[in-house]
């Protein structure tokens, strides 16, 4: 089946989000959702998410699942908001309780923060399904850039979230706590045992050297021959010696502190204090370099 894909790209943080929509149908899902966040101020904003609210609502559709590839460092969800107003379940993968474990530790969360992905309604492991509506999703597996990173196979399409980028761009990094270039070769190319013609869609694009415009839809056949990094039949030894040494000149997302103590979250903010605020922990040379 062909699902109906819409994507809404948010420059500031160069983030696709997508709404996949049943094509026999009014049911949809929505991937990856963002919550604009200027850290300057510390407030939060919902414009990218109510571009979103008004398609959904213009095009009369029905939300069914609010999906994560995984917990994203370089942007805040927008599921819960998103949620409230459109209705749908929260799913991610179930090693979330990993990404949970380890950086609640990190930001130093207490007893409180539970650790059992229960800020989430779905927690998926490979080989799970779902639907939407006629539509049916099937969901892999894909660590590497984090422990909990799912790619889901949703008819023609495969929404391989941070695993995969365009293919003059490459893959994405392995540095974070649970990461490894050795795992994510494998994940790729588990990615790349689906048909050649299955439509790829990505989490991000920063416009490749030499590219003008953003892009976000490619194909299995298309990053098997082409990818910059894995295309081509490269081994996983020369993958894991490229991606090693890229990762360690990279500096850490601008977002990353707040991105992970809310997306472990499921998007939710901390628990006000008695006076109602709320606030995010910096950890002091934990997550740098």
């Amino acid at each position: 089946m062909h699902p109906v894909v819409t994507a809404f790209f948010d420059e500031p943080t160069n983030t696709i989000s997508y709404v996949v929509k049943d094509p026999t149908g009014s049911s949809c899902a929505i991937i990856d959702s963002v919550l604009d966040f200027d850290y300057s101020s510390g407030h939060t904003d919902t414009e990218s998410a109510d571009e979103i609210i008004a398609f959904v609502e213009k095009e009369g559709l029905k939300v069914e699942w609010i999906l994560e590839t995984h917990v994203h460092a370089d942007h805040l969800s927008a599921a819960p908001y998103l949620q409230q107003r459109l209705g749908g379940k929260i799913g991610i993968g179930e090693k979330i309780t990993v990404v949970q474990d380890t950086f609640g530790k990190v930001f130093n969360e207490g007893t409180e923060f539970q650790r059992d992905g229960s800020q989430f309604d779905k927690l998926y492991v490979e080989g799970d399904s779902f639907h939407i509506g006629q539509l049916r999703g099937d969901v892999l597996h894909t660590p590497g850039h984090t422990p909990a990173c799912l790619t889901y196979v949703i008819g023609d399409a495969a929404f391989v979230g941070d695993t995969l980028f365009m293919p003059d761009f490459g893959t994405a990094r392995c540095d974070f706590p649970g990461g490894s270039s050795e795992t994510m070769y494998e994940s790729v190319q588990k990615i790349l045992s689906l048909p050649d013609a299955t439509r790829i869609f990505v989490g991000h694009d920063y416009k490749a050297p030499g590219r003008d415009e953003y892009a976000w839809e490619t194909t299995v056949g298309e990053q098997k021959e082409k990818n910059v990094h894995v295309g081509g039949g490269k081994s996983k030894e020369e993958f894991v010696t490229m991606r090693d040494a890229r990762d360690a000149t990279l500096a850490m997302p601008k977002l990353i502190i707040p991105s992970l103590q809310v997306n472990m979250r499921a998007g939710n903010m901390p628990e006000p204090d008695a006076q109602g605020d709320v606030f995010l922990k910096v950890p002091v040379n934990k997550l740098g370099k």
